[in-house]
């Protein structure tokens, strides 16, 4: 199980000079599955991750890593140049990554995205996705569990910023037919347990009082949420697709973006 605490370790780097983009993607890059939305049409792809034939051989992304650069860039090539067209000089992409992704993961992701020709990226990571899209507004302590299908995360969230995060290399995919999911939840478990010992301030005890929010494929299977309330002895809380929340929120980041960038003044000798 890994871990970190303190978000202000948390590398939360973006790039921050929005050149001309009037439009944008969101992608939402998992082991099992990558999704895209696009304001004001929402979810526009929800594709297999590397399916051997279109994009490759075997999966490019596993555990939550990108495995195979060469052969996700191409996928996501694909996909941008569905939703967005081969034009991409005034667009911007972000694209969500597992809260524990080490440097080397994220530095593949943003040399990607670049590859891809938008005029910026931003790589934020899931939870802080999930909370845009059905976290509270009152910037209180959030407990976010985003569950896979090779991998499974909590990540407390304070003021906005990561607290502490923990992670297990465990999700839906490692479940037999018919199998109950008392791994994945007692990973859970084990994973907020592992929390409260470190927490010196109470902002778990807050969030877990107002209901851990769950997301990813996991949270649409009833033994799985119904199995984390009972272990943890709270009620939780879903959003209205929890599957493609984190999609959402990013796409959520991305037209927070838009709409700073409208309503920025021209810079000289450019036009609107």
């Amino acid at each position: 199980m890994r871990s970190l605490r303190d978000g202000r370790r948390h590398d939360r780097s973006v790039h921050r000079h929005y050149r001309g983009a009037t439009r944008g993607l969101a992608l939402d890059l998992g082991s099992s599955r990558t999704r895209a939305w696009i304001p004001g049409q929402g979810v526009v792809a929800d594709t297999v991750s590397g399916d051997g034939g279109e994009y490759g051989h075997g999966r490019p992304v596993r555990r939550g890593r990108i495995v195979d650069p060469e052969s996700c860039g191409r996928m996501l090539a694909r996909i941008a140049d569905r939703t967005l067209g081969h034009d991409r000089d005034d667009t911007v992409i972000v694209l969500s990554h597992p809260v524990l992704a080490g440097p080397g993961h994220r530095t593949a992701a943003r040399e990607m995205l670049r590859a891809l020709g938008p005029s910026d990226v931003i790589v934020l990571d899931s939870a802080r996705a999930a909370a845009a899209y059905a976290g509270p507004q009152d910037n209180g302590p959030l407990l976010v569990v985003d569950i896979g299908a090779e991998l499974t995360e909590a990540t407390l969230l304070v003021g906005g910023l990561v607290r502490d995060a923990r992670q297990a290399e465990t999700g839906l995919s490692d479940l037999g037919p018919g199998e109950a999911p008392a791994a994945v939840v007692r990973a859970v478990l084990d994973m907020v347990m592992a929390m409260w010992r470190q927490d010196r301030h109470g902002a778990l005890l807050g969030a877990l009082r107002r209901g851990p929010l769950l997301a990813g494929g996991g949270a649409l299977r009833p033994d799985v949420t119904s199995g984390i309330a009972v272990r943890l002895g709270v009620p939780v809380r879903l959003a209205d697709d929890p599957a493609t929340t984190v999609v959402r929120g990013a796409g959520l980041v991305l037209s927070s973006v838009l709409r700073r960038h409208a309503a920025a003044p021209a810079l000289p000798g450019r036009s609107g």
